[in-house]
């Protein structure tokens, strides 16, 4: 497959990027930890504006994730190497040393393991407190197939923020992330919020062919399950390989859904063309 297959970008997603020594330092103590970010790892847009003012979403349990979602740019494979049992205290040791007031932490999908990961989220929240008492923590789940014990291990620890994406409109899901169920995504939100009282957040992505409806669909039925934050942003097709884009979306667009989930009664709305899970996210803590 060629570059014919990508839409040409509008300039309205064309960034300028310029050089910083908080980016080069932030870099290089991530390598230095050999600690995989979702930055790197999906190829976030966003990646030079966060290095360069110091921040970092960590991705645990490896760069390797067992799912193949068709927009992610993620590596995949069933048999994903084994976690490093290090990663934990590698992570907290680089959370002090970029001096973070605030952490987002995320991790591919491990349906390999027999908990989904769920240990190794709870060992590296853990260290993070233990080495940085003073940092808040955002924990951007997966799933883990459902099972409401594993998710329980990492709500039990009360992050000050618990996320997991709904990612797409349902009728998405099928072409999109088959491995993935909507409806099981909306309980664990609620369970969050209702039975652990956590600041909940999600996120979706649009230009993926859903419709305006559907979008206003699915920022009611996050409300409804107890989400109080909420991300919408423009899918980038990482290559020809993945799911290919529908339209690109006009910030205006963005701007509507933003003022329609605000009179929703969510807290905090960043909707915008750049906008990814871990965007801002500080900005949760102030209206939780």
């Amino acid at each position: 497959m060629n570059k014919s297959n990508f839409k040409r970008k509008p300039e309205w997603l064309k960034q300028r990027l310029s050089g910083s020594a908080t980016f080069a330092s932030t870099k290089r103590l991530i390598s230095g930890h050999g600690l995989n970010t979702v930055c790197r790892s999906a190829l976030c847009p966003n990646l030079h504006e966060c290095w360069s003012s110091g921040t970092a979403t960590f991705l645990l349990l490896g760069n390797t994730c067992t799912r193949s979602c068709r927009f992610c740019a993620v590596a995949t494979s069933r048999t994903p190497p084994q976690p490093d049992k290090k990663e934990p205290g590698k992570i907290a040791e680089a959370v002090k040393g970029m001096q973070l007031s605030h952490v987002v932490l995320t991790s591919v999908n491990r349906d390999d393991l027999p908990d989904g990961g769920a240990s190794a989220w709870k060992s590296t929240v853990l260290a993070i407190r233990e080495h940085n008492p003073e940092v808040s923590i955002e924990c951007l789940i997966p799933d883990f197939e459902g099972r409401a014990h594993d998710q329980s291990t990492v709500m039990e620890l009360r992050p000050e923020v618990l996320n997991h994406n709904i990612e797409t409109v349902p009728s998405l899901y099928a072409k999109v992330r088959p491995q993935a169920d909507y409806k099981q995504s909306l309980a664990l939100l609620q369970r969050a919020s209702s039975s652990f009282s956590l600041a909940v957040k999600s996120g979706l992505m649009v230009g993926m062919g859903e419709t305006e409806d559907e979008v206003y669909a699915v920022i009611d039925d996050l409300y409804n399950s107890g989400c109080k934050h909420l991300t919408i942003g423009q899918y980038l097709q990482p290559s020809a390989a993945h799911f290919p884009v529908a339209d690109y979306i006009n910030p205006d667009q963005f701007k509507l859904y933003r003022a329609y989930a605000i009179e929703k009664g969510f807290r905090t709305v960043q909707s915008g063309p750049f906008v990814r899970s871990s965007y801002h996210a500080e900005e949760c803590l102030s209206n939780t």
